[in-house]
């Protein structure tokens, strides 16, 4: 069973420096029909405004990983690490036991457009931390690649989750194939372009769960860049 969320149904602010839009229940947006998807807790899209950003705040036990699209995202934690997040990068948090972080644009003219991806862990309260790794286009062309993942195949940046993280950069026509292990569930987030999951059209800004499917295949109508996540 494929059910889409169409990136106008949701949630999501303009708040002048940022604008952001939720595809999962977030602060104050709250839809009882999409608070989650199995361990998949937060994808929120944001375009943050040249030089403004979010200010040091707490969390716990949650693996964050932080993917931008264009622009650069500055990292800073309690754990001393500081850091440029840009396109190609995949930048995973670990908060277990709590962390504090702020996230700035780094730029002075230009917004970052970036998503932020909450995932459940499998283990509470473990101690925080910290990986950031570059995943160079070539391995994303026209191929699934896996950026994170609870056991690091591949050079995959690592979660404490029972869940993997593919991406992929795909040309008008170019199909990606994935097969769901039995009992496995996904979701596919369109970042950018437009593509069709078995034969489901999606644009930019769309997502789709996933379940009882045992094969996905994902063709592209245009340029396109797609992050799909294997749940367990």
């Amino acid at each position: 069973m494929i059910t889409l969320r169409p990136s106008e149904e949701r949630g999501g602010a303009d708040h002048r420096w940022l604008k952001t839009r939720h595809t999962f229940s977030f602060n104050t947006y709250h839809d009882s029909k999409h608070v989650h998807f199995r361990s998949l807790r937060v994808i929120n899209e944001d375009w943050v405004a040249p030089g403004q950003g979010f200010g040091t705040h707490p969390h716990d036990n949650m693996e964050i990983i932080t993917y931008v699209l264009e622009g650069a995202l500055e990292h800073k934690d309690s754990l001393g690490t500081g850091s440029i997040i840009r396109p190609g990068d995949a930048q995973r948090m670990s908060a277990g036991t709590g962390i504090l972080h702020s996230e700035f644009n780094h730029s002075k003219t230009e917004d970052v457009h970036l998503l932020q991806i909450w995932i459940m862990p499998n283990q509470r309260n473990v101690a925080p931390g910290y990986e950031q790794k570059t995943f160079p286009a070539s391995e994303k062309q026209g191929k699934l690649r896996v950026i994170a993942a609870p056991d690091e195949r591949d050079g995959a940046v690592s979660i404490h989750a029972d869940a993997s993280l593919y991406v992929s950069l795909l040309k008008p026509g170019e199909k990606v194939q994935h097969t769901l292990a039995a009992g496995r569930s996904a979701w596919l987030q369109v970042a950018n372009g437009a593509v069709e999951l078995n034969g489901h059209a999606m644009k930019q800004g769309d997502g789709a769960s996933v379940s009882d499917e045992p094969k996905l295949e994902i063709k592209s109508n245009a340029d396109a860049e797609i992050l799909l996540f294997d749940l367990a």
